[in-house]
């Protein structure tokens, strides 16, 4: 059944895609001023590339969520939103406010930037992903109280389902650890230490329970699978993720001034945070092969099959390449990290958003799914985006490998960008991988937009 206020969650869908376009021009941009020093210099920095491509990350990932979020709710509770106008007015409030920050980025220089945002009344500024100026970061605030007071009331006038309780408890708690952004110590040590409260916890905690509760919710839907069965994975997944995720936070403690006994529940606990990743592959394929109906919408089934393959890759057997204290050691802030990065992002959290608006934008527009033609273009999509970011993070992998022998590991260690020049072929290849991954990404797009024979949705 579909509900009139799940229409809200249009907009949000049509501005992550736009801002995930935009994530990446910008890191092509930077991945040309790797090998071409001086590309766009000055009009467009190194260091404000790189803000603006992880910043638009971060960005149109919460839009996505927010979106998925305002789909799947009023379908879960069997009841309307509780208020389609707020979740209106706070769209063009992030919007707004992401675009002007973006524009502050680039047009004025950010000690600048920080002067005229009011940075000395709370100094949060200066620290990766978490550059927003002040008011951006209000404003952020702003949004996701409205946003869950929204959600949560919907919740409780309505009915109430496992998977609903697994969203909320990942959106609170998205909302409660990024207040840690506005907590910046003097004490490096501290600093650092408190970062990761939002960045791990986020990306590696409750951003987990957020994947996990849309894959179930579309799993349901595309596979007729009993719900309970779902319940039940999805409540082992949320169970591991916490205990791994939580404490494997230690991971990032090894080196900056903590106690050394983090080397050891780092490096164990995050050695066991592949397993939720699995856990959710093989709930996928699991679901997908038990399935009592074919759902005419198989660009979302694959999108949801590819959500699990990649996450496990990306986030797990990537991530535990250089999880353990002993090899991060060599590997700490390579280009290891940065494959780690990558394929970790795509294939958990950009591909679960796709896979919503996959599932969603078409029934939004009246259709149980798209065209065949439509889908055909989408799974083509899939496919490019997916082997490109396979590529992206294999040519970074050695990059990173030949950076530790070069850098670090040799008994005549090179300096850095010595040993940068040398890796530049890594550079360039995935440099043209990210092209063909910007031209997936553009034939998504288009195939929204290509006409045939649509199945109407009942």
């Amino acid at each position: 059944m579909q509900y009139k206020s799940q229409a809200v969650a249009k907009p949000y869908f049509i501005a992550a895609i736009g801002l995930f376009v935009g994530q990446i021009l910008f890191g092509l941009i930077l991945g040309l001023q790797y090998v071409i020093g001086d590309f766009l210099f000055p009009a467009i920095p190194f260091n404000v590339a790189r803000m603006v491509h992880t910043n638009l990350l971060i960005v149109w990932l919460l839009f996505g969520f927010m979106g998925g979020a305002y789909y799947m709710i009023p379908e879960e509770s069997e009841t309307e939103l509780f208020s389609p106008k707020l979740a209106l007015a706070m769209f063009w409030i992030f919007l707004v406010a992401g675009a002007l920050t973006i524009v502050g980025y680039l047009t004025v220089p950010y000690a600048a930037l920080a002067e005229m945002t009011g940075n000395n009344l709370i100094e949060t500024m200066g620290r990766e992903f978490l550059e927003q100026p002040l008011p951006t970061k209000l404003g952020i605030v702003v949004v996701a109280l409205a946003f869950l007071f929204n959600i949560t009331m919907t919740v409780l006038k309505g009915k109430k389902t496992s998977i609903s309780l697994v969203l909320l408890i990942g959106l609170w708690g998205l909302a409660v650890f990024f207040l840690f952004s506005f907590y910046n110590p003097v004490n490096v040590v501290l600093d650092k230490f408190f970062w990761w409260w939002t960045v791990h916890l986020w990306v590696e905690g409750v951003w987990e329970l957020i994947l996990g509760s849309f894959l179930a919710f579309v799993l349901i839907k595309t596979t007729g699978v009993d719900r309970e069965v779902i319940e039940k994975w999805l409540y082992v997944i949320v169970t591991l993720t916490l205990i791994t995720g939580i404490i494997g936070t230690g991971h990032h403690y090894f080196w900056i001034g903590t106690p050394e006994y983090w080397q050891w529940w780092g490096s164990i606990f995050s050695a066991l945070e592949p397993i939720p990743f699995f856990a959710m592959t093989v709930f996928a394929f699991n679901m997908v092969n038990r399935r009592r109906r074919e759902h005419p919408n198989k660009a979302a089934v694959l999108w949801a099959l590819g959500t699990g393959v990649m996450a496990f890759l990306g986030a797990g057997v990537w991530g535990f390449l250089h999880t353990l204290a002993p090899v991060n050691y060599y590997t700490h802030g390579t280009q290891i990290t940065a494959a780690h990065g990558h394929m970790a992002f795509y294939g958990a959290y950009a591909m679960v958003n796709l896979m919503m608006i996959s599932y969603a934008m078409p029934l939004l527009r009246g259709r149980a799914a798209n065209s065949n033609k439509s889908q055909v273009l989408e799974m083509w999509a899939f496919w490019l985006m997916t082997v490109a970011m396979v590529f992206i993070t294999l040519f970074l992998t050695a990059a990173g490998i030949l950076q530790v022998w070069l850098q670090r590991a040799s008994d005549a260690p090179l300096p850095f960008m010595v040993a940068q020049d040398k890796i530049a072929l890594f550079y360039w290849m995935r440099e043209w991988a990210g092209v063909f991954f910007l031209i997936g990404l553009v034939i998504y797009i288009v195939s929204f937009f290509v006409g045939g024979e649509e199945k109407q949705a009942v």
